[in-house]
């Protein structure tokens, strides 16, 4: 996990807290108060669960770059040693 994610995900947990606390705070009904709760940690769930599939696609473009960059460079470390044998020979 990469800088930039540790600071995101710290802000998301600090700001969620952050609303909880505010509710717990708030003069309201019981029922009122869980209700509200429930709707927004569905809706942060929500949007933590699409922020995760976005970084899932991102990390397997990355494998799949990584691995045609790695076969690229096997096929040319191969080309070079086939060469250099034809030159010893």
């Amino acid at each position: 996990m990469n800088t930039t994610s540790k600071v995101v995900l710290g802000i998301l947990g600090a700001a969620a807290a952050g609303a909880v606390i505010g509710m717990l705070c708030a003069p309201e009904k019981g029922t009122d108060l869980r209700n509200k709760i429930a709707s927004g940690a569905k809706d942060w769930a929500g949007e933590f669960a699409d922020w995760l599939h976005a970084k899932g696609k991102d990390l397997k473009d990355m494998k799949s770059s990584l691995v045609t960059k790695a076969e690229d460079l096997a096929s040319e470390a191969g080309n070079e040693w086939k060469g250099s044998r034809k030159s010893m020979s």
